[in-house]
C-alpha cells in the first residue's frame, strides 16, 4: 500500500539512489537501491522516525563505526546484526556535512557586493563554509588565491562555471563573521571532525582531502560559532553585527530541514532583516523562487537554486562543483 511507513522508506531510499547518489556515489548508489528491495533490512530501519530516517545518516553512521564497506553483503551484515550500535550513532547525530567547497559557488555570489562584508551563517555547523577568504579557487583555469596570511596549505576547490558566471580576480575582504546554528559543532574536537568525515561518501575523489585542509586552516582562527535556532533568534544574531560592512545573511542545505509554515515564517522574517540574504538551497525549498517560466522543471541534476534577496542568481551544484549563472535583468 502507498501509505505503508515501510514503502514510504524504501521510496525514500529509491530517490536518494537517483537524485543524491547517482553520479556521485556509485557505491552508495547501489546500497540505496538494495536497501528500498531488502524488506528485512527495512524493517529493522523502521523504527526510525523524521529526520532519522534520511539515508546519509545510516550511511554516515556505518562509515563512522566501521568504515565504508566495500560490498553490500559487507553493509547488510552490519545493519542487520550490529544494528543497535549503528541505531545509537543515528539518533545521537544530525546530517552537518558542512561542506567547505560549497564556497566555491557562493563566491561569485558574494564577490559582487561592497566590501568589507559582515557573514551571518545559519547552520553554520564548524563554519567552514564562513571562511570563504581563506580557501583558493579554480574555475577551469581562472585562479583566486586565498588571503595572504594564510601559513598553511588550503584546499583548492575546482568548480566549473558558464560563461555568464562572473568570476572574482581576487579573495573577499571579510571584516567580521559569526554563524548561527542549533548544535555547533566543535571545529577542534577531533571526535566531531570524525563524524563530518564519516558523511563524506567513497568515490568521491579529493573531497575528503579538501575538507581536511579546509578543517587545519579552520583550527588556526575559528570562526564564533552561536548556539540559537534561527526560527526565533536570528533578528537579535543579526544584529551584533557591524553597521559599517555589507551584512549578508546566507544558509546552504539548512531550510529543506523545516517544515512548510516554518519555512514562510523565515520568508517573513528575512524580508524584515536589514541585510542582504542569500540562498543556496534545493528548488523545490522555496517554490516562489522558481515560479518564472525559465525555472519550470525539470531543474539540473542534484541541483541548489542560488538567489539573493529572493532573486535567482545561478543554478549550483550542491557540493561546488559547478554553477551556471542564470541572473536576468
Amino acid at each position: 500500500m502507498a501509505d505503508d511507513p515501510i514503502d514510504r522508506l524504501a521510496a525514500r531510499y529509491l530517490r536518494f539512489a537517483g537524485e543524491e547518489a547517482r553520479g556521485r556515489s556509485a557505491r552508495y548508489e547501489k546500497f540505496a537501491r538494495r536497501i528500498a528491495g531488502d524488506q528485512e533490512v527495512l524493517t529493522k530501519l523502521g523504527v526510525l522516525i523524521g529526520a532519522k530516517r534520511q539515508p546519509n545518516l545510516l550511511l554516515g553512521a556505518v562509515k563512522f563505526l566501521f568504515g565504508a564497506p566495500n560490498s553490500w553483503d559487507r553493509f547488510r551484515e552490519l545493519v542487520l546484526n550490529r544494528f543497535d550500535e549503528i541505531l545509537a550513532v543515528i539518533v545521537r547525530e544530525s546530517t552537518q556535512t558542512n561542506e567547505p567547497a560549497r564556497c566555491a559557488t557562493l563566491l561569485p555570489v558574494l564577490a559582487r557586493l561592497p566590501p568589507p562584508l559582515a557573514l551571518i551563517e545559519i547552520g553554520a555547523a564548524g563554519g567552514l563554509c564562513l571562511i570563504p577568504d581563506r580557501y583558493a579557487y579554480d574555475y577551469e583555469g581562472h585562479p583566486v588565491a586565498p588571503m595572504r596570511d594564510i601559513n598553511i596549505e588550503p584546499p583548492t576547490f575546482s568548480c566549473a562555471a558558464n560563461p555568464a558566471t562572473p568570476l572574482p580576480n581576487a579573495p573577499l575582504q571579510i571584516a567580521w563573521r559569526a554563524g548561527l546554528d542549533l548544535k555547533p559543532l566543535d571545529i577542534n574536537d577531533d571526535q566531531r571532525i570524525a563524524w563530518l568525515e564519516a558523511l563524506v561518501w567513497p568515490d568521491e575523489g579529493s573531497r575528503l582531502t579538501q575538507l581536511r585542509k579546509a578543517v587545519a586552516i579552520a583550527r588556526t582562527d575559528p570562526p564564533r560559532i552561536y548556539p540559537g535556532d534561527l526560527r526565533m533568534d536570528l533578528p537579535a544574531f543579526v544584529a551584533r553585527a557591524p553597521r559599517d560592512a555589507t551584512v549578508v545573511v546566507f544558509h546552504s542545505a539548512v531550510i529543506g530541514y523545516l517544515n512548510q509554515a516554518d519555512r514562510a515564517a523565515f520568508v517573513e522574517t528575512m524580508r524584515t532583516i536589514d541585510a542582504v540574504w542569500i540562498s543556496n538551497e534545493a528548488p523545490e525549498v522555496f517554490p516562489h523562487f522558481t515560479a518564472s517560466a525559465y525555472l519550470k522543471p525539470p531543474w539540473p541534476h542534484a541541483c541548489f537554486l542560488l538567489t539573493m534577496n529572493e532573486r535567482p542568481i545561478a543554478w549550483a551544484d550542491s557540493h561546488g562543483a559547478w554553477i551556471d549563472w542564470i541572473e536576468r535583468a
